[in-house]
């Protein structure tokens, strides 16, 4: 009697945990089938990062995406932009195609939450997908990461200079501060961001950030950049040896420590 293959699968989102996590399995498991959801609303960074994981682990990335684009399903949803209380961006164009690459296979979904976090991450209803937590089974906490991926030679992705979480370039779980550096460093993103907010012709009002449009926000840009840099001096001084990332990082999770989309920020 023949027994079906089981299938590893490790799905990257150009964050530093699930790279981590590529990093310390890419040998153990030859056979890992690695992908990356791809919404095509990705940093220019998020996709010269996958490149640099490809160079560096000699590793395949499918690039999974969903048959029907964003706008197709914002006007589904009638311009409802996607929120924390109603995330279909993360149904529609990350667990749809991820759960259609494994099909009805039986699949081991290799998952980096670390020891130190306080989460699950996505979790599959599907009976045959079983989740596993390599970091958490094996102690590994943030600087286990950091460290993995420096030995690497891979490091961290570019945009953690300024944004501390993968996702789109429009999420609407970034902070204040990322939305206004987002601004400096892609002002044709940011402009599509606050297109969206603006494209509705019955005249309602929708926004990426509660309470305010973008280009609302970006008015007060001195008064949260000011803030902001406040904010990083004084982490800096009550931990001096800590990366600059990390107290990025931190800060940026004191002043909205909304947990990030689960299948996007890893």
């Amino acid at each position: 009697m023949s027994h079906k293959k089981v299938r590893h699968v490790l799905g990257l989102s150009g964050g530093k945990d699930s790279t981590a996590l590529a990093v310390l399995l890419h040998r153990e498991i030859p056979e890992m089938e690695y992908f990356f959801c791809d919404t095509h609303k990705e940093l220019p960074e998020t996709y010269e990062y996958l490149d640099r994981i490809k160079a560096r682990l000699g590793i395949k990335i499918h690039y999974l995406s969903a048959k029907r684009g964003f706008d197709h399903w914002l006007a589904i949803h009638d311009g409802l932009l996607p929120s924390p209380q109603m995330r279909w961006c993360t149904v529609k164009m990350k667990i749809k195609p991820f759960e259609d690459f494994v099909g009805d296979d039986e699949a081991i979904s290799y998952i980096g939450i670390r020891a130190d976090e306080n989460r699950d991450g996505y979790l599959s209803t599907k009976p045959n997908i079983k989740p596993v937590f390599p970091f958490k089974e094996r102690g590994l906490v943030k600087a286990d990461i950091i460290r993995l991926l420096e030995d690497s030679g891979i490091g961290l992705p570019d945009y953690y200079r300024w944004r501390s979480r993968s996702g789109c370039f429009f999420c609407f779980f970034q902070r204040k501060y990322e939305w206004v550096m987002l601004a400096q460093e892609h002002p044709d993103l940011f402009a599509k961001a606050v297109e969206y907010e603006q494209n509705h012709k019955d005249g309602r009002i929708y926004t990426w950030t509660e309470g305010e449009t973008l280009l609302e926000l970006l008015e007060r840009k001195d008064e949260i950049i000011a803030n902001h840099e406040k904010a990083i001096n004084k982490s800096q001084k009550a931990a001096p040896n800590r990366p600059l990332a990390e107290a990025l990082e931190s800060v940026l999770d004191e002043e909205d420590d909304d947990l990030p989309c689960l299948v996007c920020n890893l």
